[in-house]
């Protein structure tokens, strides 16, 4: 089950139609809704589809979503005046079917602490903010790509924290880390 699940999300979308339009449905309506995204892009090891749905973009899509003049899935991509963007809006920009071109700078450089500076980025976080900018002011786009960038920088510092004192806990010998005396009731408590 597992293979499978990893074929069927990591097969790129150029090379299976039905990754996004659905097999039985093949309407490109259907595949413009966010919710075609969250069949791979949830749980616990992809929280993209939350972060969406909780952010302010996915909030204004849920209350909107029903309404055809705020959402007009039935036009292309590139003639699509929503009232926020969904998915793929910002990720597949114009209609283009190359997702990874518009991901965002972290999916590439991975969560550690990359010199986001770098010049082997420029282009990538230039073409990235340039996408916000449909919507919001340069300088808008800017800060919160700056604001990731340090909120990267915070996640990998408490990483390394979190795996020091898991480090320091095997060398004093306490290993286990729910010993079988004191393991959890039904409702998580000890």
């Amino acid at each position: 089950g597992d293979t499978a699940r990893i074929t069927f999300c990591h097969t790129s979308p150029e090379e299976r139609c039905s990754t996004c339009h659905q097999r039985h449905q093949f309407n490109p309506s259907v595949a413009r809704k966010s919710e075609q995204c969250k069949a791979c892009h949830w749980g616990k090891d992809h929280r993209d589809w939350e972060a969406y749905d909780i952010s302010i973009h996915g909030i204004v899509y849920q209350v909107n979503k029903w309404d055809p003049t705020q959402f007009d899935m039935s036009k292309k991509l590139a003639d699509a005046d929503y009232v926020g963007p969904t998915c793929q809006y910002c990720h597949m920009r114009g209609g283009h079917h190359n997702v990874q071109r518009l991901s965002t700078v972290y999916t590439s450089m991975g969560m550690s602490n990359a010199d986001r500076g770098a010049p082997l980025w420029k282009e990538k976080r230039d073409t990235w903010a340039s996408v916000c900018d449909d919507c919001h002011s340069p300088r808008f786009a800017r800060e919160n790509l700056q604001a990731m960038d340090e909120a990267c920088k915070d996640a990998g510092l408490k990483y390394t924290e979190t795996f020091k004192v898991a480090e320091n806990l095997m060398l004093d010998g306490m290993g286990e880390p729910m010993p079988k005396d004191l393991a959890p009731d039904w409702s998580g408590q000890h």
